[in-house]
């Protein structure tokens, strides 16, 4: 997944980096790859803090309309864009205004371009498993949640966030979902689905309160 970003972060970075009179040359990749990596590490708290379903939500486009143009008002980018303007800052001694300048020209056209490839499933380079696989360590491919205290099965997100992005699933679903796909009891209440459900479960797994 990490190739896969840094190329669309490069190609969206002539301008507002490589050309940027502001941004000193042997700084270039090093400001591209911290803008990489305020992507991941944003999106991991995400997943750690219990919002896998904001995750799949945002990669899915279910969370963002207009595209690039509204990118911004999604709050998972919103804390991205935050998270990389102050690294840009702290790592190069660059202007808050300058680094908020990069990460607003580069930002939402890479998030754009990510969903566009994670939610099509035609497109096979990124798709949701690659990266939920990338932001749990686990690589590309189902997820393992062997160590889930349920069945321990592998989950294949792509199935889930492909569903999403047509419209056949909603965030609600998604939480209900879990259950099933972690051996939960599809009776039970809608209370205990959601604290029992992807969010809640896989928040607990990777670190969530």
């Amino acid at each position: 997944m990490l190739d896969q970003l840094f190329n669309l972060i490069q190609d969206q970075s002539q301008d507002a980096v490589v050309k940027n009179p502001a941004v000193p040359d042997k700084y270039n990749k090093d400001v591209m790859q911290t803008v990489a990596s305020s992507i991941t590490g944003g999106m991991q708290q995400e997943v750690q803090r219990g919002n896998l379903d904001g995750v799949m939500g945002l990669l899915s486009g279910r969370t963002v309309q207009g595209g690039s143009t509204s990118m911004m008002s999604n709050p998972i980018v919103s804390s991205i864009a935050q998270i990389a303007t102050s690294n840009i800052v702290q790592r190069f001694g660059l202007s808050p205004a300058i680094a908020n300048g990069i990460v607003a020209a580069v930002l939402p056209q890479v998030m754009s371009r990510m969903i566009n490839k994670t939610s099509n499933p035609n497109d096979s380079s990124m798709d949701f498993n690659s990266v939920l696989g990338g932001l749990m360590g686990g690589g590309s491919g189902s997820v393992n949640t062997s160590a889930a205290p349920s069945q321990g099965k592998g989950v294949n997100f792509n199935e889930i966030g492909y569903a999403m992005a047509d419209g056949k699933l909603d965030m609600n679903d998604l939480k209900r979902v879990g259950g099933s796909l972690f051996g939960g009891n599809s009776n039970s209440s809608e209370g205990n689905q959601n604290s029992g459900g992807l969010g809640g479960l896989l928040g607990g797994l990777f670190g969530g309160k």
